[in-house]
C-alpha cells in the first residue's frame, strides 16, 4: 500500500511541533486539514501514531520509529532540493524574523534583501522569552536571542558578543568620567526593564555578584521609555552598547569591572529539525557574514559551547574571530 507524502508531511510536522495548532501555523493550512491527513494517515494504515489528541502529543512506538524514519526523509527532500533549485533564486520563502535587539533585526534585514532581493521579510520585536516563545509556536522561523537557554530542540549561531554599559543623565556629577563602578550604583535609583529581560538578568546578576544594592528601584517596560527616563534624570540604567543611540541628553559609560559577567552574546536560533531547509541555511550563512558587525570579540571557549553552558544544544563550531572596538514591521 503507497505511503501518501501529503500524510506523511502532515504527520511529520506535528511529531516536530508536538502540537496540531502549531503545526498548522507552520505550514500555513487551516488547523482541521491537518487533523484530517493525521487521521487519514493513521486509518489507512490501521496504526495509532499518537496517544490521543490533546496536547502534549505524545508519539506512540509505531510513531516514534516513523517519526525517525520521516526526519531522514525530509531532510533528504531538503537536500535534493537544493541540489536540483537555483541557489540564486530572488524569491527564496519569505522569512518571519523574532529578535530582542532591534539593531541586528534591522542589519539582518538589509543582509539577507541584498541576498534575496524579492524575499518577503517580516520583523517581529519582543524580549528574549518572548522571541524564544514565538519560535516555539511557530510563529516565526528564526530569532535573534541574546543568551538564549540550551536546548536540543534549536539550533545556534552565535553572531554577536556585547558589553553592558551605564546610562546616566548628562548632568550626573560622574558623567564625564572614563567609567562608572558597580558600587556606585548602591547610591543611584536604578531603571530596569521587565522580568523576562535579559539585559535585566544581566544587570542583576551583576548586582548581586558585587553584593551591591541600588537606592531604588522602577520598572519600565521598553529600552526607548528607559532612556527617555534616564535623559529627564528620572534614574540610572544599563544597556548593551548596542543600544546607546547619541543623545546630547545621555552619558553612556563602560564599567570599571573587567570581566566577562557583563556580556552578552547574541545568536541566530531556529528549530533543529528545519535548519537543513534553504531557508534557514540562508540564515545562518547570514549570521557568519554579519559576525564583522560585533562591537567585541567572541571568545574561543564560547565558539563551540552551547549558550549558558547547558549540555546538548546544537552550536556551530565554525570559526569566528570578531571585531573589537513590541511591535512588527514589514519588509515587501
Amino acid at each position: 500500500m503507497a505511503v501518501n507524502h501529503q500524510h506523511l508531511r502532515a504527520f511529520h510536522a506535528v511529531a516536530t511541533d508536538g502540537s496540531v495548532s502549531r503545526a498548522a501555523r507552520r505550514l500555513n493550512v487551516a488547523q482541521p486539514t491537518l487533523s484530517q491527513q493525521l487521521k487519514a494517515l493513521e486509518e489507512r494504515h490501521q496504526t495509532p501514531l499518537f496517544e490521543g489528541r490533546k496536547p502534549p502529543l505524545r508519539l506512540t512506538a509505531a510513531g516514534r520509529q516513523l517519526f525517525t524514519l520521516t526526519q531522514k526523509l525530509f531532510a533528504t527532500s531538503d537536500d535534493i532540493d537544493d541540489l536540483l533549485g537555483d541557489s540564486n533564486d530572488p524569491t527564496l520563502s519569505s522569512l518571519r524574523l523574532g529578535s530582542d535587539c532591534p539593531i541586528y533585526a534591522a542589519r539582518f534585514a538589509k543582509a539577507l534583501r541584498q541576498k534575496h532581493s524579492a524575499m518577503g521579510i517580516q520583523v517581529r520585536v519582543g524580549n528574549a522569552r518572548e522571541t524564544i516563545r514565538a519560535l516555539g509556536d511557530a510563529q516565526i522561523d528564526a530569532g535573534i536571542v541574546s543568551d538564549p537557554p540550551g536546548d536540543n530542540v534549536f539550533a545556534y549561531e552565535p553572531l554577536y558578543v556585547d558589553r553592558l554599559m551605564v546610562a546616566l543623565p548628562a548632568h550626573h556629577p560622574c558623567a564625564r568620567d572614563i567609567e562608572f563602578s558597580l558600587a556606585q550604583l548602591g547610591n543611584e535609583r536604578l531603571l530596569l526593564r521587565e522580568a523576562s529581560s535579559r539585559t535585566r538578568a544581566a544587570t542583576e546578576r551583576l548586582l548581586s555578584q558585587a553584593d551591591v544594592v541600588p537606592s531604588d528601584v522602577i520598572e519600565l517596560h521598553t529600552r526607548e521609555t528607559i532612556r527617555e527616563g534616564v535623559a529627564i534624570g528620572l534614574g540610572v540604567s544599563l544597556f548593551i552598547s548596542l543600544e546607546c543611540p547619541p543623545d546630547s541628553r545621555i552619558a553612556y559609560l563602560p564599567l570599571a569591572e573587567r570581566d566577562k559577567a557583563h556580556h552578552l552574546t547574541g545568536y541566530i536560533v531556529c528549530l533543529a529539525e528545519r535548519r537543513r531547509t534553504r531557508l534557514l541555511r540562508s540564515v545562518m550563512e547570514t549570521a557568519r557574514d554579519l559576525r564583522g558587525l560585533s562591537p567585541m570579540m567572541v571568545f574561543p571557549g564560547e565558539v563551540n559551547r552551547p549558550p549558558n553552558g547547558h549540555g546538548g544544544a546544537e552550536v556551530s563550531a565554525s570559526a569566528m574571530r570578531h571585531v573589537e572596538p513590541s511591535a512588527a514591521t514589514t519588509i515587501t
